[in-house]
């Protein structure tokens, strides 16, 4: 028993040591460019594509630690280029608008995988050498398992040589505390960004390479390992590469012994564990309060809609209630889509844009939503509207107990929190299969009789969805509004004056989680169903991409956001490569509208009026 006990550590550590690889890199880049890089994983992809192809050409021992590390060389300047042509031209703008690329970047990646190895998974050979397993306490342990073991600690004295005996990585340490101070210095902050983004993608692509004898190499690496990479760089500490290589031991072997106990838990250990540590230290284990976030430039106040755009938007409201009268079909159920996600992005950038409190899982209370309304149907027996009652209530029950620790934190760390919490969710939904119908889901969530017509459920939707949307437009205008603004400029500022900041952000997190709940609802009334995937961290990021992509500055933002991507969505998904032609499209407005589509089209309407004739 002893020895079983033992090989489990062995294993937990050696999968420490590749997560430790993956995590380190990210946050080095992190540390510096302040970037949140989901396409962190896409590398990690990459890496693990490219050894696959060297490794299996280039013969020996030589040939596999050779095709190893050009992998994790090529990977860099893979990066770089990212950085260079991508990245660079947007260091401007919101910090999280990077995000909205890193994802353009994800897609296309997929794509250019897809197209150059195929869809099959891909198994590589065994390392040479390496290809046995010794008895240790009489349970076989493989010899690269614990080559794995020794790498993770020589790769982070590596890098600490790096850190703390080279000006350049004095320059990393600087940056990481305090950018602008650097750059004020006369650093040349171009070179030190992509020479920080070469090293984390070195690291990426070294973690995918040295997988290659462990697991087989395919399209989903890049998503499956993204998630617990962050976890591992918020316990750690954002920046900390020691936090980072600590956190990644602790999650692997927590996971290598808690399938012994509760094997389920795997799906959740992780962000359990993340979120007892940033509920007792908010900054992570080796983190900083600096860490948390970068400077903060207040945003121009709101200003009211002028009567030229409440004619337009009068105009649009009316072309909706008449669109049933044009199509009985397909763009009925575009429009209810629609108005869906402009509700869920909307009520998202109640957090984000009005709030300052980034939630990266905001599809948590979409999904409460939708579930709520379809139990009440289903196990309970409630008629329709009713149940769409219930589920902004759930929803806001759920936003009321995540978010009296959610706001207790600030930054990334508090945008992880609300990830864990989403996560933890999920796992429930999915593993509750006498209550929530596990993977199958719920099926059979019709609308009433009365209200089965799609023109009729048409209106519904766009008189619940519609009043959210006027009902946050009053938030935002409110003194209520006022005061979330406020803090999000300056907490210090406000909390000086006598605000009891904590309590209005609490509040404006039940608020955005109750009208997220309505869009959950509608959502589950017009499709019929629901599934687990309603809670996922993709919904999530969609929602970020929406309000980011239409511009985290505006009201209106969200809804040009919303509208952009489900059309652009809808469009290309019919074609081929449609993932990489959805990145292209994402990262053609980043780059001609760094400020989002509704900051855009404000430029160009401002551009109009200048050349206008007097």
């Amino acid at each position: 028993m002893m020895g079983f006990y033992f090989a489990q550590l062995l294993t937990g550590l050696a999968n420490a040591s590749s997560l430790f690889l993956i995590a380190s890199g990210l946050s080095i880049i992190f540390g510096v460019t302040r970037v949140v890089n989901f396409a962190h994983g896409s590398l990690y992809m990459l890496g693990a594509y490219i050894a696959y192809s060297l490794v299996t050409t280039l013969p020996g021992v030589f040939g596999f630690w050779t095709g190893v590390i050009l992998a994790a060389v090529a990977t860099a300047f893979i990066g770089a280029a990212i950085e260079i042509l991508i990245l660079r031209r947007i260091y401007h703008s919101p910090e999280l608008f990077q995000l909205v690329a890193t994802f353009g970047v994800v897609l296309i990646v997929q794509d250019a995988a897809l197209a150059i190895w195929g869809s099959e998974d891909l198994l590589g050979p065994r390392a040479p050498l390496l290809d046995r397993a010794v008895r240790i306490f009489g349970e076989p342990i493989p010899e690269y398992d614990l080559a794995l073991i020794v790498i993770g600690p020589v790769v982070l004295g590596l890098i600490w040589l790096l850190f703390q005996r080279t000006r350049w990585g004095i320059l990393v340490r600087a940056a990481t505390q305090d950018r602008e101070m650097v750059g004020a210095l006369g650093v040349n902050q171009h070179v030190l960004f992509t020479s920080t983004f070469m090293v984390g993608s070195f690291l990426a692509g070294l973690g995918g390479a040295l997988q290659v004898p462990r697991e087989s190499v395919n399209l989903l690496m890049d998503l499956n390992i993204i998630g617990q990479a962050f976890v591992v760089v918020v316990i750690g500490g954002m920046g900390s590469v020691t936090g980072a290589f600590v956190a990644a031991v602790i999650i692997s072997v927590a996971n290598a012994f808690g399938v012994l106990v509760w094997p389920q838990i795997s799906l959740i250990l992780p962000f359990l564990v993340m979120a007892v540590v940033l509920i007792v230290r908010p900054y992570g284990l080796f983190g900083t309060p600096a860490s948390a976030h970068g400077a903060s430039v207040p945003e121009a106040p709101l200003r009211a809609m002028p009567p030229a755009g409440i004619a337009v938007a009068a105009i649009v409201a009316v072309g909706a209630a008449l669109l049933p009268l044009a199509d009985d079909g397909f763009l009925l159920v575009l429009g209810i889509d629609l108005l869906v996600a402009m509700l869920f992005a909307a009520s998202l950038h109640l957090l984000m844009g009005v709030g300052g409190m980034v939630s990266f899982g905001h599809a948590a209370y979409f999904g409460l939503g939708a579930y709520a309304a379809a139990l009440a149907v289903k196990s309970l027996g409630l008629p329709m509207l009713p149940a769409m009652l219930l589920g902004p209530v759930a929803a806001a029950f759920g936003a009321m107990v995540f978010g009296w620790f959610c706001v207790r934190l600030s930054g990334v760390y508090l945008a992880m929190l609300t990830l864990a919490a989403a996560q933890i969710l999920w796992g429930i939904t999915f593993q509750w299969q006498s209550v929530t119908g596990g993977d199958d889901g719920i099926l059979g969530v019709w609308p009433a009789r009365w209200a089965s017509d799609r023109a009729v459920y048409f209106y519904i939707a766009l008189a619940l969805c519609g009043a959210g949307l006027l009902i946050i437009r009053r938030i935002a205008h409110s003194p209520f509004g006022y005061v979330l603004r406020g803090g999000r400029d300056s907490a210090l500022r406000a909390e000086a004056i006598g605000i009891d900041l904590k309590a209005h952000q609490w509040l404006g997190f039940i608020l955005a989680g109750a009208l997220a709940g309505v869009a959950g609802s509608v959502f589950v009334f017009s499709k019929g169903s629901v599934f687990p995937d309603t809670l996922a961290i993709g919904h999530s990021v969609d929602g970020l991409i929406m309000v980011l992509l239409g511009g985290v500055q505006s009201l209106l933002g969200p809804l040009f956001g919303a509208a952009a991507f489900v059309l652009i969505e809808d469009w290309v998904m019919r074609l081929d490569h449609w993932r990489a032609i959805f990145g292209v499209i994402i990262l053609a407005i980043v780059l001609l509208a760094p400020d989002g589509i509704a900051g855009g089209v404000g430029r160009l309407l401002t551009l109009l009026r200048l050349r206008r004739p007097a």
